[in-house]
């Protein structure tokens, strides 16, 4: 017990000291504070058509709690799931493997500290949330069981298959960090999905670790029971532009059932089972690999005493003269050899379909789904631009060279920069037949923003933790038609020329953050 407590501890430490995990916390107070939105905000977070819930405790609790355990299960999933794969680039597994701890201990240990991680940034939410009942209403009572019960029915057993969902991933998948986001994407929509569709109420409710099934038909139930109507949808999320005309209703929250408490303890105690069946196939931090024959003929030749001779029949005159290049364009190549040549080799007949699909598909489907798609499947190749060298321990090289300043991370951005553009290229060629340029100036301008956003975060947090996770939440409103992260301009704009200018500002803003925070890292190494 006392290893558990040690890595939780440390590892707990470790997570919360991060930048990735001060900006996730930060910008997850934002959407604690945007989940009950003014009664004229143009948004709404829980709707249904015609219908509008009074801002009681009850609303603002349940509301809150829900919003949290959903967005922060989808997120939060990016934020915990690199785990095992520090201690392996630390070398701190190693001692870890040396220790009396068990493959089950340590997955477990991994467990809770994520399961702490995510908790912690709840735990900021469910404050936020008290704050907001008195923000947004007044004359209702304040009740605390409002806000307590959801967070703990809702929030902790869902947190808690999320963060062991982190591990086994990291068990089974390894360091293949795409692989494992599109994996879980995946796994987060079929649970959702199987939750909206599930015909029996039973079924449902043990099927879904968020607990969106009870909720959405409690709300539903006291529509049709007030109004004698038959509503059967409610939507959750942003949904903007949601001004119409409404009913109010007074929703006083959840009758529990027995079925739905037992539920939740059937995810927990299935998230402790799917660890515990993870810790037979866990490598234990043994990577030995299979020595070739040549190795082992040469390891035999130098144990024998056979020293080979050095070659004495060189003659200097006769090789060609060194040349000293200081080009950018051989930076450039090796950088997109990098970006390439980084995951697996199959991966790209995943890119290669999808890019493909954009020539035939029709536009508007292209420009909201497939693309932010394909894009953001690079998301492990540009995360890693400017932080390579320093993962791999050789920025004390490359910051020493010859002008990096004006040679390497200029190669950085445009290897990126270009490999962004070839991935648009069906959907600008389908806008320049169709004579559109202001999509195409919108569309090259936002395959930009990612390459040098993944730069400027890259280098201001020394990782790539941060970047996944804004770049996985940017494309998620994206697709969700949130305004705010149309970075592709593929929503309407009131002014075209103003847009433009806002993510062409936001471009110079990254580039000059970049260059100025590396300017200050190599004069000071």
């Amino acid at each position: 017990m006392k290893y558990i407590y040690s890595i939780i501890k440390a590892d707990y430490q470790q997570r919360t000291r991060s930048y990735s995990f001060l900006i996730t916390l930060a910008i997850t107070i934002y959407g604690a504070y945007s989940f009950v939105p003014p009664p004229t905000a143009s948004y709404t977070t829980l709707n249904m058509v015609g219908y509008k819930g009074i801002y009681n405790s009850a609303w603002v609790g349940y509301v809150s709690a829900m919003m949290t355990t959903i967005m922060l299960s989808l997120y939060g999933f990016f934020l915990v799931n690199s785990g095992i794969k520090k201690d392996i680039d630390t070398e701190v597994g190693l001692i870890i493997a040396t220790t009396p701890i068990t493959n089950f201990g340590y997955l477990l240990s991994k467990m809770l500290s994520n399961f702490l991680v995510l908790l912690t940034i709840a735990g900021i939410t469910f404050a936020v949330s008290i704050a907001m009942f008195f923000l947004r209403t007044s004359g209702s009572p304040f009740i605390i069981a409002d806000f307590i019960i959801p967070y703990l029915l809702f929030a902790l057993p869902a947190l808690f298959f999320i963060s062991a969902l982190a591990v086994i991933a990291e068990v089974f998948l390894g360091k293949r960090s795409i692989l494992q986001y599109i994996t879980f994407v995946f796994l987060f929509g079929i649970i959702m999905a199987n939750v909206t569709a599930a015909r029996n109420n039973t079924v449902a409710v043990f099927i879904d670790p968020f607990g969106v099934r009870i909720m959405t038909h409690s709300i539903t139930d006291k529509v049709n029971s007030q109004y004698h109507t038959d509503v059967k949808e409610v939507n959750l999320g942003f949904t903007f532009n949601a001004k119409h005309a409404f009913k109010t209703f007074e929703w006083n929250g959840i009758t529990w059932t027995g079925i739905f408490l037992l539920s939740r303890f059937v995810w927990i105690f299935f998230a402790l089972g799917i660890v515990y069946f993870s810790s037979f196939f866990f490598h234990r931090f043994d990577f030995r690999q299979r020595v070739s024959k040549k190795k082992n003929s040469e390891v035999a030749v130098f144990n024998a005493g056979i020293v080979k001779a050095p070659p004495t029949n060189i003659n200097p005159a006769l090789l060609p003269p060194i040349t000293a290049d200081y080009s950018i364009l051989p930076f450039i190549k090796t950088e997109l050899l990098l970006l390439i040549r980084k995951g697996p080799k199959w991966f790209w007949f995943i890119n290669g379909g999808l890019w493909i699909s954009m020539l035939i598909a029709p536009l508007n489907i292209v420009h909201a789904y497939l693309l932010p798609i394909l894009l953001f499947l690079q998301v492990t190749r540009w995360s890693e631009l400017a932080t390579k060298e320093k993962t791999n321990r050789l920025h004390y090289f490359t910051y020493s060279s010859y002008k990096p300043l004006q040679r390497m991370l200029p190669a950085q951005l445009l290897a990126g920069i270009v490999l962004a553009v070839v991935l648009t290229l069906p959907v600008l060629l389908r806008y320049l037949i169709a004579l559109d340029f202001y999509a195409m100036i919108n569309i090259i301008n936002g395959a930009v923003l990612i390459v040098l956003l993944a730069v400027c975060l890259g280098i201001l947090s020394g990782g790539k933790k941060l970047y996944e996770i804004l770049f996985f939440m940017l494309t998620y409103c994206f697709i969700e038609k949130v305004p705010v992260a149309d970075y592709l301009g593929g929503m309407a704009h009131d002014s075209h020329s103003g847009f433009i200018i806002i993510v062409l500002t936001l471009n110079i803003f990254f580039a000059v953050v970049s260059f100025t925070v590396r300017s200050y890292q190599v004069r000071h190494l």
